[in-house]
């Protein structure tokens, strides 16, 4: 048997061909590890490896909504949007109704507060006896529909004023004649006198008596109550020199209840009462409407 030995021509002639195998195995050991980098040797069995993404895997394995079923969708978002809008419009609308109704009652009181204080300031000019000045100009805008007699009557009784004091003093001054009686005919006194002779009358019933009566009037007279001081003057003997006196007061009354009845139309008036603009108060008296509640 004959042993091969490599000569050195035959050495030499083998390196090539070592080199192109070794480099053919660097070659192919590098692509193998790129494609191993780039994942493509991730498939076991025929079945692609699990591959981690930022997407959820339900929504790349959901399937695509058809055209129909995209439109059908977004006319659902379109109604369901719209409803959205149209409750918020009415609850819209509701508020600014109540904001409205709001701020005509708010409106409607204020009038009738001020249309209050300037029968309260009417009041207090004829106390004092000054004339009303522009008083009478709003009381004729306020309530002049509401109330024109007695609008009228105060701003006549203001051209000529006269006081609850002015008439305690002038009854004063007229005391002894209206006990006195005199003036009166000399016939009617002695028939009077006669009659008061003899006066049978019960316990609790006030006393006929001249002073007495003078003393009533002046009481009456001091706390408002001026019908029974008229009352009181007209019984007594001298009552025929007080018709000056009877005639103020008489006035003076008309003036405080046309007053009365000013403070009251401008609380309870429903209709015909006017702001400082001449514009009617349509809203009620707060008074008046819990009276219909």
């Amino acid at each position: 048997m004959n042993e091969y030995t490599p000569t050195s021509a035959n050495r030499s002639s083998l390196k090539p061909v070592l080199f192109a195998v070794l480099a053919s195995f660097l070659l192919g050991a590098s692509l193998v590890g790129y494609l191993a980098w780039r994942g493509y040797f991730g498939m076991a069995n025929g079945k692609p490896a699990v591959v981690p993404s930022s997407e959820p895997t339900a929504l790349l394995s959901s399937p695509q909504p058809t055209p129909s079923e995209t439109a059908a969708a977004a006319v659902a978002r379109v109604q369901e949007t719209q409803g959205g809008i149209d409750q918020r419009l009415a609850a819209a609308e509701q508020r600014i109704a109540r904001l409205d109704l709001q701020a005509q009652a708010a409106g409607g009181n204020a009038a009738r507060a001020e249309g209050l204080l300037i029968a309260f300031a009417a009041r207090r000019s004829l106390e004092r006896g000054t004339e009303l000045g522009y008083l009478a100009d709003q009381l004729r805008l306020r309530f002049g529909d509401a109330q024109p007699n007695a609008v009228q009557t105060v701003i006549d009784f203001a051209r000529d004023p006269i006081t609850r004091d002015v008439l305690l003093a002038r009854l004063d001054g007229l005391q002894p004649s209206l006990q006195a009686g005199s003036g009166r005919p000399t016939l009617g006194r002695l028939r009077e006198e006669i009659s008061n002779l003899f006066v049978i009358r019960r316990e609790t019933t006030p006393s006929p008596q001249p002073e007495r009566r003078f003393e009533r009037a002046r009481m009456f007279l001091e706390t408002g109550r001026v019908d029974r001081a008229i009352a009181e003057v007209q019984m007594l003997p001298g009552s025929a020199s007080a018709a000056n006196w009877i005639a103020n007061a008489r006035r003076y009354q008309r003036a405080q209840q046309a007053l009365d009845l000013i403070e009251t139309a401008a609380v309870q008036e429903p209709r015909t009462l006017r702001n400082g603009a001449g514009q009617p108060v349509e809203q009620l008296s707060p008074a008046v409407s819990a009276t219909g509640a």
